[in-house]
This record gives C-alpha cells, structure tokens and sequence, in this order.
C-alpha cells in the first residue's frame, strides 16, 4: 500500500482551511484567486460521506459509529489507490484510536502538517462555528471524548480534548511532521507557508508563493463567502470566515472561561508558548 496521504491536521477552528486554500492557490498557479468552494478538490475530508457509500457499495447510516469506523481503513486505502505520489487530506481527527481502530494510519501516511491555535481564540470560533455558548465549547474542548456527530454529509470525528489533540499530533511518530502555530500564520504567512512547501517538497517559487499567500487571504476569502457562500459552512453558524484574528479572548471571552481554559490545558499551552 504506497504511503501518498499528507494530511492536513488540526483542531476544529484552529486554520485548516486556510492552509489548503492556500496550498490550493499556489499548485493551481490561477490568474485570479481560487473559488473556495473549489479547494476541496485539492484537499478531500477523511470523513466524507459519500466515500463510506462507496466504499460499502450501498447507502449507509452515517449514525453507525461502528460501522463507519470498520469502513475508514477501505475508505483511506481508496485514496491512496489511485497510485499518486501525493494525496493531500483534511482532517480533525485525533491521532489516535478509536474502537480499535487507527485513525491515522502510518501504512497509508506520507507526512502530516499540524495547526494548533491558541485555545483561548479558537474556543471562540469553535463556540459560533458549532452554534453553542462559549462555556459549553470551553467544556468540549476540555473533553477527552470530545468527537463531533455524524451528520447526512459527514460520518463522526474524534477529536478528545484541545491538550490531548495537540499531544497526540506532536509526540514522536514513524513519519515526519510539520508543526504550525496559527499565529505564527498570521504574523509572517509567507514564511511560514514556504515551510509547509519545503515539507511537502514543492519547490519555492517567490512570486507564486507571495501570490498565494494574497489570494488566500483572510479579507479575499471573507469576501468570497460573502458573494457566493462556501460549502463547508455549517448551518448554525452565520459565517465560517468570522475575524481569523490573534488576541480576541482578551475582549470576548468571560475571565472565569480564561481561568478554566488555563487551568485544564496549562501544561500544553506553556509548552507552545500560549502562556
């Protein structure tokens, strides 16, 4: 089985997206900014699905955890299948197991590139992105079962707590991975999206790397959303580019969520430089 998938990982809210409208600006090359609802065709979810009914031959219930989960190492050997050197996937699942079963497979992995954000902003994001208070999400992501239901589009995800998410993506693996702060994004992109090159081993171009970098830009992709609305919005959130900015918590989140959030992920935040 050849080992083509990068995966694109992160927490919910965390630039995910961000970086594979990006990757998909600069292999692209286009004259004028990407579509975003055409990035998906650069990137594909490992838990579309639409490829567990393909793979089991028949409509299933996307509700039945065990069987979509008996389904994902088919589900994952399909996309490797197609024989490419590289196939680039999204995911928010933990690196970990789940009923027995390895979500992220070392037999089908290339590399992987990892997105954290500071928990205090992206708790935020995560709160409208799921349509729920900001002390719920605070609770979510507090969570070691923390996974995200199945829906008609997507089967269930396993992302446990923010702490236990960011650990599971950073401890030593069997193939390399690429460690991003979402932060780090923001403040120097161009930098930082020339390591996601290097690591895949796209050779840098400057010119095209800094046109990228402009045609995935938060204020272009807000405004793409605004004229033609973006696919992978959910239906209880009024936007999915909301602010994408550093420092919101200070001003939007409740002091004592601040202490719950540094209380229970102290440990990881402070390693990260989070505080």
């Amino acid at each position: 089985m050849k080992k083509s998938i990068i995966w694109l990982a992160s927490y919910p809210k965390s630039g995910n997206t961000w970086a594979r409208i990006f990757l998909a600006n600069y292999l692209a090359n286009p004259p004028k900014p990407l579509p975003i609802n055409e990035a998906h065709r650069f990137c594909m979810g490992d838990t579309i699905a639409k490829t567990y009914h393909k793979v089991a031959g028949r409509q299933i219930n996307t509700q039945d955890v065990d069987l979509t989960l008996q389904l994902r190492p088919k589900v994952l050997a399909g996309i490797v299948g197609n024989n490419a050197d590289v196939n680039f996937v999204k995911t928010h699942n933990i690196r970990s197991v789940a009923r027995e079963v390895t979500l992220i497979p070392p037999e089908v992995t290339r590399s992987a590139i990892y997105i954290m954000r500071n928990p205090l902003d992206m708790v935020l994001s995560y709160a409208r992105h799921y349509g729920m208070t900001p002390a719920v999400a605070v609770a979510h992501i507090g969570n070691e079962d923390n996974a995200n239901a199945a829906d008609g589009q997507s089967v269930a995800q396993f992302l446990g707590s923010w702490s236990g998410h960011v650990k599971s993506w950073t401890s030593p693996s069997p193939y390399p991975v690429l460690v991003l702060r979402y932060e780090d994004l923001l403040e120097d992109p161009e930098a930082q999206f020339e390591r996601v090159l290097t690591h895949i081993g796209i050779p840098v171009d400057k010119a095209r790397l800094k046109k990228a970098v402009e045609f995935a830009s938060f204020k272009e992709l807000s405004r793409q959303e605004e004229s033609a609305g973006f696919i992978e919005r959910p239906v209880q959130s009024e936007k999915f580019f909301a602010k994408g900015e550093a420092g919101q918590w200070k001003d939007d989140l409740d002091k004592s969520l601040i202490v719950e959030i540094k209380r229970t992920h102290r440990k990881v935040m402070k390693k990260y430089g989070y505080l």
